[in-house]
């Protein structure tokens, strides 16, 4: 159990049935009344921020979320599979449940697989990858005052926007919390 005074950014808690983590807080000690916390609190589940006021004295479960580094092996039709490097024992997860978290990630990649209670909601790729760029237009050379971008297709079928001077084949990084290109490799 955590106190609603002790709640700091990032942290996870139980409420009304839901788990949501602590995006932003703040005490206020209005000059009259009673001093009171107030939240904006993010569902891990389906992505949904709400806020939420709490008297500092309330209590909350703290909710214990498992990260679990594990192997993404292929897609098929309606899957993603997953295995675990140490025990080899592998899940399956639907493609509504991952959505788009796996578009730069190769197979054979290691990601981190979330779970609660036994319940996977959440697959988070690396930070970084670097993918190999299989289709993109040719630049042009001297084009390279206004820092224009084209795009690009990578390997796993995303597409990036790119700067003019990146040909096809060479291999890029990338951001994947924001999907952009960082540099090439």
């Amino acid at each position: 159990m955590i106190s609603a005074g002790d709640f700091r950014n990032g942290v996870t808690i139980e409420l009304e049935g839901n788990i949501y983590q602590i995006i932003e807080f703040q005490h206020v000690k209005p000059g009259k009344g009673a001093a009171f916390v107030r939240t904006k609190l993010k569902n891990i589940v389906n992505g949904g921020v709400v806020e939420k006021t709490f008297r500092p004295t309330e209590k909350c479960p703290t909710a214990h979320i498992d990260r679990k580094d594990m192997q993404y092996l292929y897609a098929d039709d309606d899957f993603y599979h997953f295995m675990d490097v140490e025990t080899y024992d592998q899940i399956d997860l639907t493609k509504d449940s991952v959505g788009d978290a796996l578009k730069f990630v190769k197979e054979n990649e290691m990601v981190k697989i979330c779970s609660h209670k036994g319940n996977v909601f959440a697959v988070e790729p690396p930070l970084f990858v670097e993918l190999q760029i299989t289709e993109t237009e040719p630049g042009f050379k001297g084009d390279t005052a206004t820092g224009a971008t084209k795009p690009a297709t990578v390997e796993t079928g995303a597409t990036v926007s790119v700067p003019l001077f990146v040909e096809q084949d060479d291999v890029i990084k990338i951001d994947t919390r924001t999907g952009e290109y960082l540099s090439r490799v």
